[in-house]
């Protein structure tokens, strides 16, 4: 396939990064939080489609269990404490620890896990397709959190507590 098919492919794959992070940009995340986010969710972008390739058929064999589910669990977990921060009385903007972002990053990035399956059949140079997905993935995430930081600001509570419910419903769909 063609360089623009991978491109597609990348922006494809950061649409879900874009999604998630509109809703987790609800949090009101700090500059400095926003680009670490952004910069994890490219690095699991480049990463991913590499051990898929690589790893990925066996991963699969050994542990039974779709990536899907596991993208639902997380993304109901990080939903579930937005949602109950929404309904604190004092709402402070902490910045997020690094367990919650490298979470958040995998989270995102299941699918292109999928996606490295078939990598070699996708480009003749894998590393060119990680580095497309990388950079699109980066660009898309930062882009969700900062439209997602302006949204708060205009709507507060509601905004986190309408992200976490998106966040939910995300991880639902997943399974469909």
């Amino acid at each position: 396939m063609d360089l623009i098919t991978v491109i597609l492919i990348a922006v494809s794959l950061s649409m879900d990064a874009f999604s998630l992070s509109l809703a987790y940009g609800t949090l009101g995340l700090s500059k400095q939080n926003i680009y670490l986010l952004s910069i994890i969710v490219g690095i699991y972008h480049f990463f991913m489609p590499l051990i898929g390739m690589y790893i990925g058929y066996w991963l699969l064999k050994i542990i039974p269990i779709s990536p899907d589910i596991i993208v639902l669990v997380v993304l109901s977990i990080i939903g579930i404490q937005m949602i109950l921060s929404s309904f604190q009385e004092n709402r402070e903007v902490k910045m997020m620890n690094l367990i919650e972002l490298l979470l958040f990053g995998l989270a995102v990035s299941i699918d292109s896990f999928s996606v490295g399956l078939g990598l070699r059949t996708i480009y003749a140079i894998p590393v060119v397709c990680s580095i497309i997905f990388m950079c699109s993935s980066f660009l898309f995430t930062y882009l969700g959190l900062k439209l997602g930081k302006t949204i708060n600001n205009k709507l507060g509570k509601t905004a986190t507590l309408l992200g976490g419910i998106m966040l939910i419903l995300i991880g639902i769909f997943y399974l469909f």
